[in-house]
């Protein structure tokens, strides 16, 4: 190489220089926030991951503390003082108060709790239908069948989370209508779904054994 271009490539390289220092000096301000708003953003998500550690725990703490109480109703106290934050520890702990009432003789009081807990964009589905099955079996024949049998139907929808066990209520108000033969075509029906579970294939064959008829289960391969 001759020296001729070694200097042009030593001048051209010094103006690549000067070309970065001034952009830095122009520019390196963005660099500095970037690396701020980087290192902060880290930060907060580490503190906020500390933090609904620590509220989840809180949470935990308090509801033990809750349920180790001697009885129901002081557990439904306890229960009922508990703060929560979002909708989803609010259903927990309005199931477990429910609960305490319910145990406790206050029937109204734990449906009342149960009521609460309603369909929400933060709530998973389960909740509410949970909530909903629950208070209609504790106000029992206290409702009137037809307002039973329409929340139980709405239950029973297909894809619904609580879908068998409210088929299993609306073969038992079949029953209590004296339809002996429309609860157990209901209660066949269950034995033979799919996802029904052990122990709801159990109960079943026993509620239709005690009506007289004999169960009958379709296995897997039998299907279709």
């Amino acid at each position: 190489m001759s020296d001729t271009d070694s200097f042009i490539d030593e001048v051209t390289e010094e103006v690549r220089r000067d070309r970065l220092y001034a952009l830095l000096r122009r520019y390196g301000w963005i660099a500095v926030l970037l690396i701020f708003a980087i290192v902060g953003g880290a930060a907060f998500s580490e503190y906020r991951k500390a933090q609904i550690r620590a509220e989840a725990e809180a949470l935990g703490d308090a509801i033990l503390t809750a349920l180790e109480a001697d009885d129901d109703a002081t557990r439904a106290e306890r229960l009922d003082a508990i703060d929560t934050e979002g909708a989803g520890q609010a259903a927990i702990v309005a199931m477990l108060d429910a609960t305490a009432k319910a145990n406790a003789g206050d029937t109204d009081g734990a449906v009342a709790v149960l009521n609460t807990i309603t369909p929400t964009g933060d709530l998973p589905p389960i909740y509410p239908a949970m909530a909903q099955f629950k208070a209609l079996v504790l106000q029992g024949d206290s409702t009137p069948v037809e307002t039973r049998r329409i929340a139980f139907e709405a239950l029973a929808q297909p894809g619904a989370p609580l879908r068998l066990l409210a088929e299993e209520q609306l073969a038992l108000i079949a029953l209590e209508e004296g339809d002996s033969q429309g609860a157990i075509d209901r209660f066949q029906a269950l034995l033979q779904d799919a996802e029904v579970s052990r122990a709801q294939s159990q109960r079943v064959a026993q509620m239709i054994v005690a009506l007289g008829a004999i169960p009958v289960v379709v296995t897997p391969g039998q299907q279709g």
